[in-house]
């Protein structure tokens, strides 16, 4: 029988997901639970994932399956009992029967990633694991208008890094957009309601009440969301990437599908690093917004 996992980690202390000789990965430290929690030898063993992510890249939505010939354990039970030998950084959250077919790569019609963003002056050593961070204000509105361009079935080499072994550099976007919280209005300053300015950075804790027509280039967490049929490699931090560069006047908003068009990685942003970049979701059914 073959059994899926959902899975989320902490991948700051791992060299990613897949075994790797230079240190250790999410797949080794996952198999060598499984092995003792199945009394079996750790090289028999074999999980397969829907995505490799890379070395500091998180997720709250992996996918993962290993064959077994018998399950002792009560499914419903078997993530409580497989979380007592992993690891604090790493967790299962569900697990389910699938069929012995069943490949969790080949099989989803969709996966999710989110790049997080500390937009700030100051960098937030809480925040520093799992956000990148940028002092600059960014221009949201002028990324939310790139992002847009980024939906569709395109060629994307503009935003894929030397390295990567896909077969084709197509892929499908479903939904492509940045968010933040607050991004217009009035904030409340030891009590006083305060109006904003063109330009005022807004920090974390101030209450914002939305005010229509007003507009500054706040600071605080920038969520860029990316959904598709399948990404290149580093496609998505490249894309967080050029959508930074237009937040920071470096390109155009409206430029976006030229990058696409002349599928040259020198005319895309820079690639963002992997710690700000999250999996949320694989999906196995068509996607819907």
């Amino acid at each position: 029988m073959r059994i899926l996992l959902t899975l989320a980690y902490d991948g700051t202390n791992y060299c990613g997901w897949q075994r790797q000789i230079n240190g250790p990965s999410v797949q080794q430290t996952l198999e060598e639970a499984l092995a003792v929690l199945l009394n079996r030898d750790i090289n028999d063993v074999k999980t397969i994932a829907a995505s490799r992510t890379d070395a500091g890249v998180h997720a709250l939505g992996q996918r993962a399956v290993f064959d077994i010939d018998e399950l002792k354990i009560p499914l419903d039970k078997f993530p409580q009992v497989l979380n007592g030998l992993l690891p604090s950084d790493i967790s299962v959250t569900s697990a389910q029967f699938v069929p012995k077919s069943f490949n969790p790569r080949f099989a989803a019609k969709y996966k999710t990633y989110a790049y997080h963003i500390n937009n700030a002056p100051i960098p937030n050593p809480l925040l520093r694991r799992y956000s990148a961070f940028v002092p600059q204000p960014l221009d949201i509105e002028a990324m939310q208008k790139a992002a847009r361009n980024f939906i569709g079935r395109h060629d994307f080499t503009s935003f894929c890094a030397a390295g990567g072994s896909a077969k084709t550099t197509v892929r499908e976007v479903y939904q492509c957009g940045v968010r933040f919280p607050r991004p217009y209005g009035k904030k409340t300053f030891l009590g006083d309601e305060v109006e904003i300015s063109p330009g005022e950075k807004i920090f974390f804790g101030d209450e914002v009440k939305a005010s229509p027509g007003e507009k500054y280039f706040p600071c605080g967490p920038v969520k860029i969301i990316i959904t598709g049929n399948g990404f290149l490699y580093n496609m998505v931090r490249i894309i967080a990437g050029t959508l930074v560069y237009v937040g920071l006047g470096k390109i155009p908003h409206g430029a976006i599908p030229e990058i696409i068009t002349a599928k040259d990685r020198t005319k895309a942003g820079k690639t963002m690093p992997p710690e700000g970049l999250v999996l949320e979701e694989v999906g196995y059914q068509p996607f819907t917004a």
